[in-house]
């Protein structure tokens, strides 16, 4: 596993050409694991982590613009996530592995489009609606935060934040022209696009 991370995982110093991977694990070129760092994790518990917002956020994010352009919208933000987390951190020779640069982006276009949506939350083991809006302003706040407070390593800060306001500054040219932007307090449940002019709720 840690031969496949330091191969797949996106090392800045690497990405940067200032290093070079051993030809053992020089599997593909730096470039590629823009790509790849996404679908690789530290752990099961990093895994579920990303896997709970995408599941609480994605599929009306994928409503929004429809399967294929999500898919690629996820990309985008991974690879935009990537490249600001390398600028900042660019001398690392440490891999960065997740889905979390590529989720962000998904929270960043939720807030985008469904700002008021309510969205079940325990706070104290209580399970409390919330807004959308409230929710992940106080979460990319906690992100900035932890970035600019010295001692905080091990966790790709940068990547976060970049990916969330990329995915805000894309989310228009990938979603649905059907669909306006910051919908109203009723979030539409499984949106279908029925032709460029109409949408219907299944």
């Amino acid at each position: 596993m840690a031969r496949m991370i330091y191969a797949l995982g996106l090392i800045p110093d690497v990405l940067l050409g200032n290093a070079k991977r051993p030809p053992s694990i020089d599997w593909i070129a730096p470039i590629f694991t823009l790509v790849t760092y996404n679908f690789l994790h530290g752990g099961f518990m990093h895994l579920v982590g990303n896997m709970v917002y995408l599941w609480v956020f994605g599929d009306n994010v994928e409503d929004a613009m429809g399967h294929r352009r999500f898919f690629a919208f996820f990309i985008c933000c991974g690879i935009i996530a990537g490249i600001g987390q390398t600028i900042i951190t660019g001398d690392s020779q440490t891999p960065i592995v997740g889905a979390s640069g590529a989720v962000s982006g998904i929270l960043g276009a939720y807030l985008l489009q469904y700002p008021k949506a309510k969205v079940l939350i325990p706070i104290f083991m209580i399970p409390v609606f919330v807004r959308a809006y409230l929710l992940l302003i106080f979460w990319i706040g906690f992100q900035i935060f932890s970035a600019l407070v010295p001692g905080q390593s091990g966790v790709a800060w940068w990547a976060h934040i970049i990916g969330f306001f990329g995915g805000m500054a894309l989310f228009p040219f990938f979603r649905h022209k059907t669909l306006p932007l910051l919908c109203p307090d009723e979030l539409p449940r499984g949106i279908k696009i029925r032709n460029r002019s109409r949408y219907y709720r299944r």
